[in-house]
């Protein structure tokens, strides 16, 4: 997963915990706007949420952001 997209589910997860608290659940499509201006990425994220790691639809937002927080971000 590229490092811009890392960056973006953090800053997501980080505000929708900030807003809704720490039990809010969140889809790959929060990361993105209504309307679909970059596929590539929106691939990205789908491959990464339901074929890598086989997620439900609607996952807590602290558990997605620890997972990303795993992997590195440059």
């Amino acid at each position: 997963m590229r490092d811009s997209l890392k960056r973006k589910i953090i800053a997501v997860c980080d505000a929708k915990i900030a807003q809704k608290g720490s039990g809010v659940g969140l889809s790959f499509y929060a990361f993105f706007a209504n309307r679909n201006d970059d596929p590539e990425l929106l691939m990205e994220a789908a491959e990464w949420w339901i074929r890598t790691h086989r997620l439900d639809h609607f996952e807590k937002a602290v558990k997605i952001k620890a997972m990303v927080e795993q992997v590195a971000v440059r």
